[in-house]
């Protein structure tokens, strides 16, 4: 029987999954990040949910969709989730890391 870490490295060494899994590294980190978040602030969904005014579906919803498409949602409400795990909501935008410049123009050395 494979152990969980063992199904993931062999299912990662289809080119395809790869490729797919690294697609959405975005939404990985978002949702652990939220995750994280909740446990230092060391509250349940529902608790989340009532410091939010809002239903802990509404939360679910946040933690487990993240922006695949089936919910996004708000930089309004991700303030909110923020706030109510005593955090900061701090967004981002990091330069992609170019090519060097050997492999750009094709030359080895």
């Amino acid at each position: 029987m494979l152990t969980h870490e063992k199904m993931v490295k062999k299912m990662l060494s289809n080119p395809k999954v790869n490729a797919s899994y690294d697609s959405m590294e975005d939404e990985f980190t978002f949702l652990d990040e939220c995750l994280k978040a909740r446990k230092r602030a060391n509250i349940t969904q529902e608790q989340l949910a009532s410091r939010m005014g809002t239903k802990a579906p509404a939360i679910a919803r946040i933690e487990s969709g993240g922006g695949k498409g089936k919910h996004s949602p708000t930089i309004n409400t991700l303030r909110k989730y923020a706030e109510a795990c005593g955090c900061k909501l701090e967004i981002k935008f990091k330069p992609e890391q170019k090519k060097s410049l050997r492999a750009e123009s094709g030359t080895s050395g």
